[in-house]
């Protein structure tokens, strides 16, 4: 059976955290933010955990 490959570009963007979770940055930060309130760039600039139902669909793509 052939190695199971990493999906490169969801490495780049996914990291693990010390406890295995899954940790990623929020969306919607690059352009368009004159519209966006401060309290909401400010909220944009943390990074979150990935939520419980898309693990295995990321695990996939992580196998290592």
């Amino acid at each position: 059976m052939p190695k199971m490959k990493t999906n490169r570009s969801a490495a780049k963007r996914i990291k693990k955290t010390g406890r295995g979770k899954l940790k990623r940055h929020m969306s919607m930060h690059s352009h368009i933010l004159t519209k966006k309130s401060p309290k909401r760039k400010r909220g944009l600039r943390k990074s979150t955990l990935i939520s419980e139902v898309d693990i295995r669909r990321i695990g996939v793509m992580l196998p290592n």
